[in-house]
């Protein structure tokens, strides 16, 4: 089971589905213009808001449990993202079979896991 898969579960969400934490205690600035976003890629279409997340200068955690049957999609898919990261100068990375994080410019994606050893 996937980081995404963990926080989204199945299924499609809403944003009535997620719930707005109190951020008053943090203290927000004009810098803090780096987002991260949650995507879920069905098909080659839905990689251009990916896409122009990235160029913004965003990080995209990009669920794509839904592609692996289909071999020629996934392999665009990977190879478009995989462009993008490099014009950026940014990061990706295939994490398991069910997510791709890509990275803009100044971002590295570390590959070793945090946590317990399996």
């Amino acid at each position: 089971m996937g980081f995404v898969h963990k926080i989204l579960g199945s299924g499609k969400r809403t944003i009535q589905d997620y719930i707005s934490l109190d951020s008053d205690d943090i203290e927000k600035t004009a810098a803090q213009s780096f987002q991260v976003h949650i995507a879920e890629i069905y098909d080659i279409e839905d990689v251009i808001a990916v896409k122009d997340k990235i160029y913004d200068g965003d990080l995209v955690i990009a669920d794509i449990t839904r592609l692996r049957t289909k071999d020629s999609v996934m392999n665009r898919i990977t190879t478009e993202l995989n462009q993008v990261a490099q014009e950026v100068g940014g990061d990706i990375v295939l994490s398991g079979d069910d997510q791709i994080i890509a990275a803009p410019a100044g971002v590295v994606i570390n590959r070793q896991k945090i946590g317990r050893k399996t």
